[in-house]
């Protein structure tokens, strides 16, 4: 006879209870561990995309900045190529302008010339620019300015075109003794870019009026009576490449960056600008609003002392483009100087090392031996040989413009150059830094 333990207490319902529980509470167990497992391969692959998406984002970081430096290289040997032909176009206008039959039909077409080299020069400066102060390159020299002096020379600056197309130009009172703080190129550059597009979308004949409020922050408003925006044009009147309507009959053209560059040399200045308009056909108004200044209007500048006529001088022209080189060499020629060339960097080094010249008259991009490099080794061979060198560039960046006072160069003209700039800088004694 076979007898069975029991366990006390415990009936047989009771452990198959038990055991329906344990197996239960098993399988609770088994499922959480299952959903740990797969949170946790979760988890792993999201910080894999993670990963992924921080080296893609830092890849696309690091492509978009070299995108900027290559756009801006470019931008900058672009200008360059195009500055350099413009360099004989506006030294031969000058020279056609004083020649003795330089009067009628060949002076207005000697003007014609010389305005649209100096529009050129603009719109390269506004393509320029707003490359720049995309990529944050440019910084302001801040000090208190006499608003109405920039108003003046913005004026001064355009009157060519206005004058050109027979509009009148009113400049209100602007106040002498408002006071702004600001960069003295730049904000002049706000008010003639602005006054040349009211200019451009205004037809023949046409009235700019420009007026001042200076209660509270300053406001200057310019206004036309041209061809106006619709409301589509004023809300994106200040994005970078947009222009107004065309017409077929306006022959001015643009790039669509000017009123761009304005928006953001104004906000570095910590001011507004904005647009407004009654309609298409019922002109335009632009407002740039900027904070008084709380500095004392600046002194006023000392008379200009009269232009000294410059002594005959040996004169060395380093300039690779041949038309270039002899138009500066006919113009020169004609202020009584003795001028020779070097057409690449190591047959003017050579010259220059000789010490026959009072000045040199250099361009930078040159085959063989670069400008910089040139006037540097001519400073460090020959310290006791001293001439005056002016660099003549396509190059404008304010970089460029370091590096070449840094090499030697007393002074640094960016081409297209005024006839007239670069005889007062030879007829200057004391070289300019």
């Amino acid at each position: 006879m076979t007898l069975t333990a029991a366990t006390p207490g415990i009936d047989d319902s009771d452990l198959a209870r038990r055991l329906a529980a344990l197996e239960d509470e098993n399988a609770r167990l088994r499922r959480e561990l299952e959903a740990s497992v797969s949170m946790t391969s979760s988890l792993r692959e999201a910080n894999e995309h993670l990963v992924l998406a921080a080296v893609d984002a830092q890849t696309s970081r690091d492509d978009a900045e070299e995108t900027n430096r290559r756009q801006n290289e470019f931008l900058a040997m672009l200008a360059h190529e195009l500055r350099n032909p413009l360099v004989p176009i506006s030294v031969s206008a000058g020279l056609l302008e004083r020649s003795p039959a330089a009067e009628g039909s060949l002076l207005r077409l000697t003007n014609v010339i010389q305005r649209q080299v100096d529009h050129m020069a603009r719109l390269l400066d506004d393509l320029l620019d707003a490359a720049r102060l995309s990529s944050g390159k440019i910084t302001l020299a801040i000090e208190p300015l006499r608003l109405a002096e920039i108003l003046d020379h913005a004026a001064e600056t355009v009157a060519p075109r206005v004058r050109e197309r027979g509009q009148q130009l009113v400049v209100g009172a602007t106040g002498a003794a408002l006071v702004v703080d600001g960069d003295r190129v730049r904000l002049t550059q706000v008010f003639t870019n602005l006054l040349n597009n009211a200019s451009k979308y205004t037809q023949d004949g046409g009235r700019i009026e420009v007026a001042v409020d200076g209660a509270g922050d300053i406001a200057v408003t310019i206004a036309d009576n041209g061809s106006g925006m619709s409301v589509d044009t004023i809300e994106n009147a200040f994005d970078l490449f947009t222009q107004g309507p065309r017409s077929l009959a306006r022959s001015e053209g643009g790039l669509g960056v000017g009123l761009n560059v304005v928006r953001n040399l104004v906000t570095m200045h910590s001011g507004s600008v904005s647009a407004a308009s009654a309609g298409l056909g019922l002109g335009s108004t632009f407002t740039v609003r900027l904070p008084r200044s709380g500095s004392a209007a600046p002194a006023d500048a000392p008379p200009a002392a009269a232009l000294a006529t410059a002594a005959a001088r040996r004169i060395l022209i380093v300039e690779d483009n041949t038309d270039a080189a002899d138009v500066l060499r006919m113009l020169l020629e004609l202020e009584g100087h003795q001028v020779e060339i070097a057409s690449d960097g190591h047959t003017g080094l050579a010259l220059a090392m000789e010490g026959r010249f009072d000045a040199i008259v250099c361009d930078i991009g040159l085959p063989g031996l670069d400008g910089f490099e040139l006037v540097a080794r001519l400073r460090a061979a020959a310290p006791a040989v001293r001439p005056l060198a002016i660099a003549l560039s396509g190059y404008g960046q304010p970089q460029d413009r370091e590096r070449a006072l840094t090499a030697g160069f007393d002074r640094y003209l960016v081409k297209p150059v005024a006839p007239a700039l670069l005889i007062e800088a030879l007829a200057g004694t004391v070289p300019a830094r």
